[in-house]
């Protein structure tokens, strides 16, 4: 079973225990790339007919509050997970944008669709 962990604001952390909140959205950039997506063995992100291919994760661990001592938290089953690059709206241009390096990339995300609740928190 693999696992993703996430820390996450209090206000999100309650939405999804509550099953108010059933979707998790993350910004992929450089520096998380190889978290969310599925590389080839240059590093390179590997795409079928549907797109990139994320990184399998059966399960979510929801951290929220400080990041010291006993940190509230949940796991979460994953249904799927999806990854979209974003468009220009006016244009219909990928976006681009750059990292800390000025190194160009395509402005992405990905959706993680939120499942049963395996451990509630205490």
């Amino acid at each position: 079973m693999k696992n993703l962990t996430l820390s996450i604001k209090q206000q999100y952390f309650d939405e999804i225990q509550t099953l108010k909140k059933k979707n998790e959205i993350r910004e992929i950039r450089p520096n998380n790339v190889k978290k969310y997506c599925q590389l080839d063995k240059d590093g390179f992100v590997i795409e079928n007919k549907k797109g990139i291919v994320p990184v399998k994760y059966d399960t979510i661990t929801f951290l929220t509050g400080a990041y010291k001592g006993k940190r509230p938290k949940m796991v979460v089953k994953v249904k799927s997970a999806k990854i979209d690059l974003l468009t220009d709206e006016e244009t219909g241009e990928f976006i681009t944008l750059n990292d800390e390096n000025g190194q160009e990339y395509f402005a992405a995300v990905i959706e993680y669709q939120l499942g049963e609740i395996i451990t509630k928190p205490l």
